[in-house]
């Protein structure tokens, strides 16, 4: 389950090691050249500079509000789906008469292997274990997470031609199936609409040129205080611009991920605290039945 409370600053650096090579590099080679070459004789107001930096701000304060709103929109639709989940259970458990709730039971297990299939998919991983006594039956099928809301409706529609459902009671189960349906489409949504490469490009063209404008408004200064200056300054435009790629995919299988999984594991316990609840309730019923019948007799 990929959910932790702050992103390792380990994964951090080893997403942005060459990146921050190449700002140090190069942040040495403008350095050198500013003391050992024509450059030397070029000064800058530092307000240039500051200026442009100011410019990469704005840019970078919207770059990483888009990621965040993508992040939690991701986050609101897997709300929506645990929410959801509980409905359609509690309306199976509740809607439809089964003396050995066999039915609610197939349905929740359903459900909950939908989840997992559903956070799988978007992180093209394989299925695990949960999902796959489910996946092997629709093989045939593009979209695993598609065919089990398919075979919910499937069910619902026999259930009702069956007269253990009201035409009011389809329409309710039904339409949480639908709901369903719609957060699903609105995951693969984000999934598959890639954020503009030519943003990312424009940044990093911008910071490569307020590493080299800097140390010209940097004159009075020592090559190793220029160097230490651009590169500090740089990579922290880089690391906000980086920390804004990582949350801008918020199904790919990385910490900064929607916790999909963890979700999927709370429809799971709340399924089987209710089928356990049914089964109990089931078996309290025949005993007191049994119970009347031995004391009428």
């Amino acid at each position: 389950m990929l959910i932790t409370n702050k992103i390792p600053v380990g994964l951090l650096l080893s997403k942005t090691k060459y990146e921050l090579l190449a700002i140090i590099s190069y942040a040495v080679a403008i350095g050198i050249l500013d003391h050992h070459s024509h450059l030397e004789e070029i000064t800058l107001p530092l307000a240039i500079p500051t200026l442009l930096g100011t410019a990469l701000s704005l840019l970078l304060a919207f770059r990483i509000n888009q990621s965040y709103d993508r992040w939690w929109e991701a986050r609101i639709v897997w709300g929506t789906i645990v929410n959801d989940s509980r409905t359609l259970i509690r309306q199976v458990n509740t809607f439809i008469v089964d003396e050995n709730s066999s039915t609610s039971v197939a349905f929740a297990k359903r459900q909950v292997a939908w989840c997992y299939a559903l956070g799988e998919s978007l992180r093209k991983l394989p299925f695990s274990e949960k999902v796959k006594q489910y996946a092997e039956d629709y093989k045939s099928h593009a979209n695993i997470p598609n065919a089990l809301l398919l075979k919910h409706s499937e069910k619902v529609r026999k259930i009702y031609l069956d007269g253990q459902l009201n035409h009011f009671q389809q329409i309710q189960i039904d339409s949480t199936i639908a709901r369903l349906c719609d957060s699903m489409g609105k995951c693969e949504r984000i999934k598959n609409t890639v954020f503009p490469g030519n943003y990312s490009m424009l940044l990093h063209f911008l910071i490569y040129i307020f590493a080299t404008l800097l140390p010209l408004g940097l004159g009075d200064y020592s090559v190793l205080m220029e160097v230490v200056l651009t590169t500090i300054f740089a990579a922290i435009f880089l690391l906000i611009e980086r920390t804004a790629i990582f949350m801008q995919d918020p199904f790919e299988n990385m910490p900064t991920d929607t916790p999909v999984t963890a979700l999927a594991n709370t429809v799971e316990a709340n399924a089987n605290g209710r089928v356990r609840t049914t089964k109990v309730c089931t078996c309290y019923s025949l005993l007191s039945t049994l119970k009347i019948y031995q004391h009428n007799r």
